[in-house]
Formats: C-alpha cells, sequence, structure tokens
C-alpha cells in the first residue's frame, strides 16, 4: 500500500497541525498523543512550530509505516486488541496509580521501546528476549526486565491471553556490598551543623529504617501520634504498598518540634519539596565533607540501623518489619548486600 506523507497546516491562530490518512480515513492530529509519543508543537514559540510540526509528520510517516493502530487517551481506536493494545491498557492504568515519576518514567520508556521490536503489535518470547539482549549490563538488564514483567502482568489482568516473559530468568549480576556507616555519630553532627533538614531526614532513615527520597520526604506532622512515638504511613505511601506504623526513637523525638499538622515537617508548608530535594541536598553534603567514604549514600542510614537491628535482636522477623519488606526472603537478600556476616566463629566446623 503506497502511504503518503503526512501535510503540514496552520489555523487561523497560527497552531500547527499534521493531516494524513489511515484505513481511508483522514485524520487531522497536533500533537503525538495518538501515535504514543510525547510531543506537543503548539506548546513551543510561534517561530520554533514549524520545525516541530515538520518533526510530528516524519514520527506519524513512521508509525504509519509500521501498521500500527491509532491509539487515543481514553480508548483504543480500534475493537480487536492486540498485545501491544493490552500493553497500552496497562501503561494508561499505571499512569493513574499513586507511583513515583522515575517509574512511571521508565514503564513509559520501556512501552515506546518494546513498540519498536513489534512491528504487528504482537509480543513473544523472541521480542522480548531481542529487546532485554540490547541491555549488556546485567543489572539494567534486570532492572528493565522487572518493570516489563510488572507492565505484562498488568496487562494480563486486563485481558492479555498470554504471558510472553514465561522463562525468561533474570541475569546473575556481580554483587555490590552496601557500605554503613562505622561513624554514625560523627557523620551525623557533621550533617547537623551543614543542614537541619538534612540531618532530620538521615535520623530517621537510620531510626526508623523508611526510605528517604518519598516516605521520609513526604511526611506530615499529621503522620506522628499525639506523643511522637509513632509514625502511620497508609499503602500508597511506601513502597510494600502496606499499612505501617514504625516506631519513633526518643533520640529522634527530642530533635523534631511539630508544627501544624496539615503541614510537611521540611518544608513547614501543604506541599513537600521536589523529589531531588535531599538527592541534592546529600551531593551538596558529600563534597564538602571528610566523613564520608566513596559508597556511602542517603541509603546507607537505612543499611546501618538494619544492621544494628539484626544484631540485637537476631530476629529476621522483626528485620523484616521495620524495613517493610513484603517477605522474609527480601530481608535475606537485603542482608546478603550488606557488610554483615550472619555466622560466627562458634558457627563453624570444629576438629
Amino acid at each position: 500500500m503506497n502511504i503518503k506523507y503526512p501535510t503540514i497546516s496552520y489555523d487561523i491562530n497560527n497552531y500547527v497541525f499534521v493531516s494524513f490518512y489511515k484505513d481511508n480515513k483522514r485524520y487531522r492530529i497536533s500533537n503525538g498523543d495518538k501515535i504514543g509519543i510525547d510531543l506537543k508543537p503548539n506548546s513551543f514559540p510561534i517561530e520554533k512550530r514549524n520545525e516541530m510540526g515538520k518533526i510530528l509528520a516524519s514520527e506519524v510517516y513512521k508509525f504509519l509505516q509500521s501498521h500500527k493502530p491509532l491509539i487515543s487517551r481514553n480508548k483504543l481506536e480500534i475493537d480487536d486488541k492486540n498485545d501491544l493494545d493490552y500493553l497500552y491498557l496497562a501503561l494508561q492504568k499505571k499512569l493513574n496509580s499513586n507511583l513515583s515519576t522515575k517509574y512511571l518514567s521508565t514503564l513509559e520508556f520501556i512501552y515506546q521501546k518494546i513498540c519498536e521490536y513489534s512491528s504487528e503489535g504482537q509480543l513473544d518470547k523472541h521480542i522480548i528476549k531481542q529487546f532485554l539482549n540490547s541491555y549488556s549490563n546485567p543489572t539494567s538488564y534486570n532492572t528493565i526486565r522487572v518493570h516489563l514483567s510488572a507492565l505484562i502482568s498488568e496487562a494480563m489482568e486486563l485481558g492479555l491471553k498470554h504471558n510472553p516473559m514465561q522463562h525468561i530468568k533474570r541475569r546473575r549480576q556481580e554483587e555490590k556490598l552496601h557500605k554503613p556507616f562505622n561513624n554514625l555519630k560523627d557523620v551525623l553532627d557533621d550533617i547537623k551543623l551543614f543542614n537541619t533538614n538534612l540531618y532530620i531526614c538521615c535520623l530517621i532513615t537510620y531510626g526508623c529504617l523508611l526510605r528517604p527520597h518519598r516516605e521520609i520526604r513526604e511526611l506530615k506532622w499529621m503522620d506522628f501520634s499525639d506523643d511522637l512515638g509513632y509514625i502511620y504511613l497508609s499503602g500508597n505511601r511506601n513502597k510494600s504498598k502496606k499499612n505501617r506504623i514504625v516506631p519513633v526513637p526518643d533520640f529522634i523525638i527530642k530533635e523534631i518540634k511539630p508544627n501544624r499538622r496539615d503541614l510537611n515537617i521540611f518544608s513547614n508548608k501543604e506541599e513537600p519539596y521536589n523529589e531531588s530535594y535531599f538527592k541534592s541536598l546529600w551531593s551538596n553534603y558529600k563534597k564538602q565533607s571528610a566523613c564520608i567514604e566513596k559508597n556511602q549514600t542517603l541509603y546507607s542510614f537505612r543499611h546501618s540501623g538494619a544492621i544494628n537491628i539484626f544484631k540485637r535482636t537476631g530476629s529476621l522477623r522483626k528485620l523484616q518489619a521495620a524495613l517493610g519488606h513484603s517477605s522474609l526472603e527480601i530481608s535475606l537478600i537485603y542482608l546478603r548486600n550488606l557488610e554483615l556476616c550472619q555466622l560466627k566463629k562458634e558457627d563453624m566446623p570444629e576438629i
């Protein structure tokens, strides 16, 4: 079939749009929604719209050559859904969920990439392998595999009839030891002089084992009990998706000063600071600190707290509860990646 190149036109308000025919039906679009790309030419200044309109026309032409179905934000334009259609619906459901921006952007990236490997809208084991094998690094391979698996699982709940990822295993990767703090008090004292918010974040990461970049950053005073002795997190506020009640140690309580219950504990406003807030603070602190070693991060406070709990209690169950893990297996993997020997000298063979 001869596919004609899309034409670029303007309306009376100088808004650019692209016209083309598909299945004997004329379409006129002003952005990339129907072809699954994030491109909005009319969000650019007037002098740039022609250039962006040409890019949109080029993307539309490539899309028409792929023979994929047009999509919309609300529903698919066709009745008989193929594998990619279900994957798209799964993506939309994820995008409407209360998940991290980074996670959702990764899912969008994976969806767009997997579309490039499927010329007829179908997914099978060979296509998935071809896509995953484009990642030579085992860590990257496993990360993309986990995200894609989550998207396909969602698609199967929406009607996808088979699992194209079945029997595709993760790659073995070199384990890296997370570096805990041996000089915890010195580091905390140094951070306290640098920035109060970062200091409180590190204290809660260590003492409550919450994750800094979302669970802690988004805390409001209403999340604390009246005596500040507990933090209450609903399932949509933590990684495990389960409601959590976390005890707050006295050394944290004496450092925090409650404010109005609807205010964030760091910004003192209803809205928290942006997602990069503590990441930026930590990067700036590391540049001027002599206390931090090479592989130590904000999460090293969580690792140090986990080691402290396990050494004092010897209980995997308590460690699992403190970390908010969904299973003991995850807690065991977590322990294995820490600088913590789970055997004692007296546990070893004797003669």
